[in-house]
């Protein structure tokens, strides 16, 4: 079973940038899928990235296209979100999660209950 650690969270003003990251403690941390999901308070928990297995394939919520990017470091065990042009709206608690499903329909990676592992989350609080 993996566990990930997420950090790099922070106060930033707006325009600014942020970069996560998410530690996993397998051995195997290549076989599983990865995403980035976040929750700001009295919300549901929403999709914002995913990157597949050997990192070739990225997906994003249109909320964040163009200004989020996924990555991820095999090797390192590590997911990363560079994250610039933070808006106040990007306020939240940000989860790292993996899944060993592989899934041919794209759209089920948004879907948080796809993925099995979570971290404990970090926040992201960005100001006007």
């Amino acid at each position: 079973q993996v566990q990930l650690v997420e950090s790099g969270g922070g106060l930033v003003q707006a325009g600014g940038s942020l970069r996560l990251s998410c530690a996993a403690s397998e051995r195997t941390y290549s076989t599983y899928a990865m995403g980035w999901f976040r929750q700001a308070p009295g919300s549901e928990r929403e999709f914002v990235a995913r990157i597949s297995r050997s990192g070739g394939n990225t997906l994003y919520a249109d909320s964040v296209k163009g200004r989020f990017t996924i990555s991820r470091d095999n090797a390192k065990s590590t997911v990363y979100l560079q994250m610039n042009s933070l808006k106040p709206e990007d306020t939240a608690v940000y989860y790292c999660a993996a899944t060993r499903t592989s899934y041919s329909t794209i759209r089920y990676y948004t879907e948080k209950e796809k993925y099995e592992y979570w971290g404990q989350g970090t926040q992201v609080t960005v100001s006007s």
